[in-house]
């Protein structure tokens, strides 16, 4: 399976924002993506830093031969 962000393709995965106590930060995660997750001051800020992080798994995830999984359900 060819990688979703190089492939062009803009896959939209839903992601779940949260405050964090003890990060005392806002955490982002893709669920569809486990282990992803980003840290920011603001929830926007946490969101473009997920940006990064999805596609550094995905790369990641292809390069040891992992398959990439499809968005699991309809982002907002």
């Amino acid at each position: 399976m060819k990688s979703l962000m190089r492939s062009g393709l803009n896959a939209k995965y839903p992601l779940e924002v949260f405050w964090e106590e003890g990060s005392e930060a806002f955490v982002c995660i893709a669920p569809d993506l486990p282990g992803c997750s980003a840290i920011g001051d603001t929830p926007q800020e946490a969101v473009r830093e997920m940006e990064t992080a999805m596609r550094l798994w995905i790369d990641a995830a292809l390069s040891i031969g992992h398959a990439v999984p499809e968005p699991g359900r309809k982002a907002a």
